[in-house]
């Protein structure tokens, strides 16, 4: 009994052992805890095993700090790798990192090194955009100059840089973070550092200055793709020399380096394009394969680079030279990739670039006085160099001081040298602190100098002593001055002789009808004989030499962003006024209807459209501005909403219309339609119903249907109510010149009335907000009444028989001048709706105050769409408002007189 209770004791022990064993201990949980916040962990606490978090918390910081800070130094055209270098100073050690935590929290040590690796993709990939952008053929136009732009430009910086590169290197080679290098390779850097030039910055603001079209752009252009390709040539010696461990070390690196260029140049390119040209890449441009593919030989060609001791941002902007500019490839390429790369990668690596900058470094004398220094000698060296070499070249002093603020901006281009001179601890954090002070201030100061030495101002006049227009002193050459009076034999000289218009894809129509009016009647010319029945004796009778037709000349604007690609397409703007089907459909159409026709495209910033009009229009006659079809200034099809139905009351395109109302100098007209041209084709039927439906869109659905046939009448009916003053006076010329076309019928309706009705409103400014917060004043004359009544009275005597039997000239008194408007214009116009459409011609008149006064108490009257009304009366006039509010079924043409200066 003993030996089985001994037994059985046994047994208990050891079972009670192993389960003992099995059991958790209470020390916690073996498993991290997976309910994140919900299990109450830190969501920014470092998790090497799901960094994502802690990423994601980073890049939204830096995205949302430097986007608020881009929207105030975007008001003083600043680029934005100025926002984000000091957003990344506020985010480092300078200030937010002062605060206790703020540091370990969100930007620990351990958590940097993943937000540098998708910083350095970025930046991989932003090199290879930039060799995009980089197009050697501009360097080939003006070279002789840009060569001694560029060698001035870049061997004195070089040289001064090298010459307080003694001091720098006595000062500060012994500090924390840097390697013991020679004095040859640390003054090799800081040469590079002071005698590059930010290339993709300076074609940014040379086009938001809209320089890329005079003297100065062209030279800068040029001069400034040299000076990017050597000083990245150099920068990578420069790199190869420090990662070298020995001289026959550098040596075999540059050969290699030197050897893969011309590999890339001479086996690779030509093998890619062949792939392209295969693959219908280069002709319909890049399917998703393509890109991928363009891809992965960048970040080959990085790799390698990588690899043999040079940068992996050498391999990746060789890459991008590579890739052909035919056909726009390399824009069609950057636009698949740019955006996040500009929007995410881009910020994360200028952001890190503040954040290694720590202003706190800057604690003594001796180091503020070489921070003066350094930003002295980079921006005398380029701007006293440049500007002597274009001086030399036979330059006006103020483009020479143009071109030599450009060339001293540094940019985003500066702060990659200076980032791998950190990396490769040539500098140490102190001195990189100073260069990027440096790289600041220059980059900041380029435009205000650029805007100060070349104003637009002088660039006019310039350009119009240079055609032979004007002396120096800015007096005409001709002496001419332009005299009418109310014959209308004497009016010869105030017809429009040329025009400026801005096309847009969605008012072709009605703007093509419009323009065809210009060109009178075409000669008839004898019938035309085959050549090879014409008898050799017979002789062709020798015409009257023709009449000089009207000029017309079309502007296609292209909205420049903040993308890369945009820029790239600056460069193509020849291309593009050559191949673009707005353009090309507008001249075609105006050389079958007796027009001179011409035509370009321009990419500006959608800000700029109003001056960019203004000032190509300044030697036209009239500048012909189409309302936006779409209700705003996008020109993308139109889907009918209230802001198509409503076309006046759309803010954006009002505000872009009164800006460039108040910039012309010369007599602006704008064309708001309704069918013009003819109708539309629009189907009132209820296409809702499962039955097969005819349709005037396609005719073929029912062959005996009635369809909209080709137009019988191509007549147009003008009404023209005439009060006074200049906009009016200039608006009866015009309704002349338009009557000269024997399709066109006008009444001319002089309105008398009553006394202080023409009297101009209280002095003040008729403003709308714009994108770019501009007002501006409308400054109108207003001629003495009995002045107007003998002007009036005088063309109606003279006019010619021609125009007699198609033009009504007639007085009335009114006692309600805007209501009798309303209602002799509803009987003059839309009465034959099969017609080439009726046009109501107004003058603007905004400061008339019996024409934009407030009238209660008639049903016809617009109502008021809270600003935009208000807009509208302020932009096109009261009584512009009020005739487009009545639905007449006519367009309306708003004519404002040009104040020359």
């Amino acid at each position: 009994m003993a030996s089985s209770a001994e037994a059985v004791r046994t047994v208990t022990q050891i079972v009670t052992s192993v389960v003992a064993s099995a059991t958790p201990k209470a020390t916690g949980p073996a498993v991290p805890p997976q309910g994140g916040v919900l299990e109450n962990v830190n969501p920014v606490d470092y998790d090497a095993k799901n960094p994502i978090i802690l990423f994601i918390v980073q890049a939204g910081i830096i995205i949302i700090f430097c986007r608020l800070l881009q929207w105030p130094l975007n008001k003083i055209r600043q680029p934005r790798v100025i926002a984000e270098v000091i957003g990344g100073i506020l985010l480092g050690p300078s200030v937010m990192g002062r605060i206790p935590g703020f540091k370990d929290a969100i930007f620990p040590a351990v958590g940097m090194d993943n937000l540098n690796l998708v910083a350095n993709i970025g930046l991989t990939l932003f090199l290879f955009i930039v060799g995009l952008e980089v197009d050697l053929r501009i360097a080939l136009h003006n070279w002789k100059v840009a060569l001694n732009v560029g060698i001035a430009g870049m061997a004195l910086p070089f040289g001064l840089g090298a010459a307080i590169a003694v001091g720098l290197y006595n000062q500060f080679k012994d500090e924390p973070g840097t390697e013991p290098i020679s004095f040859g390779i640390f003054m090799l850097f800081i040469g590079v550092a002071m005698a590059i030039t930010a290339f993709p910055v300076l074609c940014r603001i040379l086009t938001e200055l809209k320089l890329l079209d005079t003297p100065v752009g062209m030279i800068v252009l040029s001069a400034g793709v040299g000076n990017d390709v050597v000083g990245w040539i150099l920068l990578a010696l420069c790199v190869a020399l420090v990662n070298a461990g020995s001289g026959l070390s550098a040596l075999w690196i540059l050969l290699t380096c030197v050897g893969y260029t011309l590999f890339l140049f001479y086996a690779v390119r030509p093998a890619f394009i062949w792939c392209l040209r295969r693959t219908r890449a280069l002709q319909d441009g890049p399917s998703q394969g393509i890109i991928a593919f363009t891809i992965l030989l960048c970040l080959a060609s990085a790799f390698f680079t990588g690899i043999i001791g040079v940068h992996a941002i050498f391999g990746a902007f060789m890459a991008g030279m590579i890739c052909p500019k035919e056909n726009g490839f390399n824009i069609k390429v950057a636009e698949k990739i740019e955006d996040l790369i500009g929007a995410l990668f881009l910020p994360l690596y200028f952001t890190l670039s503040g954040l290694n900058t720590n202003i706190g470094l800057l604690d003594s004398g001796i180091t503020w006085g070489y921070v003066i220094g350094v930003c002295i000698v980079a921006f005398a060296g380029k701007f006293i160099g440049a500007t002597a070499a274009a001086r030399f070249s036979g330059m006006l002093w103020r483009e020479c001081f143009a071109i030599g603020s450009l060339m001293s901006c540094k940019g985003l281009v500066e702060l990659i040298v200076l980032n791998i001179g950190l990396q490769a601890r040539i500098l140490s954090t102190r001195t990189f602190t100073i260069f990027v002070v440096m790289a600041l201030v220059t980059t900041f100061a380029t435009s205000p100098l650029t805007i100060y030495f070349y104003p637009p101002w002088y660039q006019k006049k310039v350009a119009a002593f240079r055609r032979g227009e004007i002396d120096w002193d800015g007096k005409p050459l001709d002496g001419s001055d332009s005299v009418s009076d109310g014959h209308y034999e004497k009016l010869e000289a105030d017809k429009v002789k040329r025009f400026t218009t801005y096309l847009r894809l969605d008012s072709m129509p009605n703007l093509l009808a419009f323009a065809s009016l210009f060109g009178g009647e075409a000669e008839k010319l004898a019938a035309k004989v085959h050549p090879s029945l014409r008898q050799n004796s017979e002789t062709p009778e020798p015409n009257a030499p023709p009449k000089r037709p009207v000029e017309a000349h079309g502007l296609r604007l292209l909205n420049l962003t903040d993308r890369g690609s945009s820029v790239m397409q600056v460069y193509e703007t020849e291309s593009y006024t050559a191949h673009d089907p707005v353009v090309n459909t507008f001249r075609t159409f105006g050389r079958l209807h007796n027009l001179a026709v011409s035509g370009e495209t321009l990419v500006v910033p959608e800000s700029s459209f109003a001056e960019t009009l203004s000032t190509r229009a300044a030697d036209s006659d009239l500048l012909l501005l189409p309302w936006s079809e779409t209700g705003g200034m996008s020109e993308q099809a139109v889907i009918e909403d209230k802001g198509t139905k409503n076309k006046i009351a759309s803010s954006s395109y009002l505000a872009f219309v009164n800006e460039t109302l108040n910039q012309s100098t010369v007599t602006t007209a704008v064309l708001i339609n309704k069918n013009f041209g003819g109708p539309k084709n629009k189907s009132t039927k209820d296409r809702s119903k499962l039955r097969r439906t005819v349709s005037s869109v396609s005719i073929s659905s029912h062959p005996d249907a009635e369809v909209t046939a080709p137009l019988t009448d191509k007549s147009h009916h003008i009404f023209f109510p005439f009060f006074g003053g200049d906009d009016d006076r200039t608006a009866l010329r015009l309704v002349l010149q338009l009557a000269e076309s024997t399709e066109v019928t006008a009444t001319i309706v002089h309105f008398d009335v009553p006394e202080g009705f023409l009297a101009p409103t209280e002095d003040r400014k008729d403003e709308i907000s714009s994108p770019t917060k501009s007002h501006a004043t409308v400054t109108t004359s207003s001629a003495n009444p009995s002045d107007d009544a003998a002007f009036f009275a005088a063309l109606r005597a003279s006019l010619p028989s021609p125009l007699a039997t198609r033009v009504v000239f007639e007085t009335v008194t009114s006692t309600d001048p805007v209501g009798d408007v309303l209602a002799r214009a509803s009987i003059e116009v839309g009465q034959n709706p099969k017609n080439g459409g009726d046009l109501v011609v107004l003058g603007r008149n905004v400061r008339v105050k019996g024409l934009n006064g407030a009238v209660e108490g008639r049903s016809d009257e617009i109502r008021s769409h809270g600003h935009a009304g208000d807009g509208a009366k302020s932009v096109l006039g009261g009584l512009a408002e009020r005739v487009w509010g009545a639905k007449m079924g006519a367009s309306v043409l708003v004519v404002g007189a040009g104040r020359r200066m």
